[in-house]
């Protein structure tokens, strides 16, 4: 049994989705792991995991649309240290996944055609968050 982790840094531009879907295919290949269980973990509150189709890019544009009715930066919330859109963005990230399992098959992340790994920023402002890739097989 081998075993491989890594840290990406991703800057986002503000609220949405960044594909890292790439940086996740470049580091099973690079980890010569045929087959084997992938991690992908956000150590933050406001930011979270997703995987989701890649074809129609309305289909991320009427995620945003639901998350913002879901959690709107409108809401009255007792937390709102860091501004309005803190406590939404937590509210957010509580309703997504900060980890993800993901089997590898043949040095591959098994993924859909129509699928990609996104990482979902919650906050107005850009940001640096760092994604942990963790893979476990042989």
């Amino acid at each position: 049994m081998k075993q491989k982790q890594s840290r990406l840094t991703i800057a986002t531009r503000g609220p949405g989705f960044t594909d890292v879907t790439e940086n996740i295919r470049r580091f099973v290949t690079d980890a010569k792991i045929e087959t084997g269980l992938l991690t992908v973990f956000v150590p933050h509150t406001s930011a979270s995991l997703l995987i989701q189709e890649n074809a129609d890019p309305d289909v991320l544009r009427d995620l945003a649309d639901a998350y913002e009715r879901l959690a709107p930066r409108s809401g009255n919330y007792r937390h709102d240290t860091e501004g309005p859109d803190d406590m939404p963005a937590h509210i957010r990230s509580a309703l997504s996944q900060t980890s993800l399992s993901i089997p590898v098959e043949k040095g591959a992340p098994v993924l859909g055609v129509w699928q990609a790994v996104y990482l979902f920023e919650h906050r107005d402002a850009p940001h640096r968050r760092d994604v942990v890739l963790h893979l476990v097989g042989e």
